[in-house]
């Protein structure tokens, strides 16, 4: 951590007509200077197929999902980190 790893998510959506889910994934540890990619591309893929076919907010929920994972996920280190400070007592 002290090094430059992080924890991150990616986002998915996943539509069956009237109703659309956007989920996160699984937490991910990235080391400095890994790329998020490869870990990413699964669940932008899945987005990509399923995503956009709900109406109102499949494709809007589709496009958030893609920016964020071609963005590199979402960091989510401090809550991790601070989940196990609790954790610990």
């Amino acid at each position: 951590m002290d090094r430059g790893g992080r924890f991150v998510t990616f986002s998915y959506c996943i539509s069956i007509v009237l109703m659309t889910f956007k989920r996160p994934s699984k937490i991910f540890f990235i080391r400095a200077g890994e790329g998020t990619f490869g870990k990413s591309l699964p669940y932008t893929l899945l987005t990509l197929v399923v995503g956009w076919w709900g109406f109102p907010w499949g494709p809007i929920y589709t496009v958030w999902a893609l920016v964020a994972n071609l963005g590199g996920g979402t960091d989510v280190t401090d809550e991790v980190i601070a989940s196990l400070e609790l954790g610990g007592d």
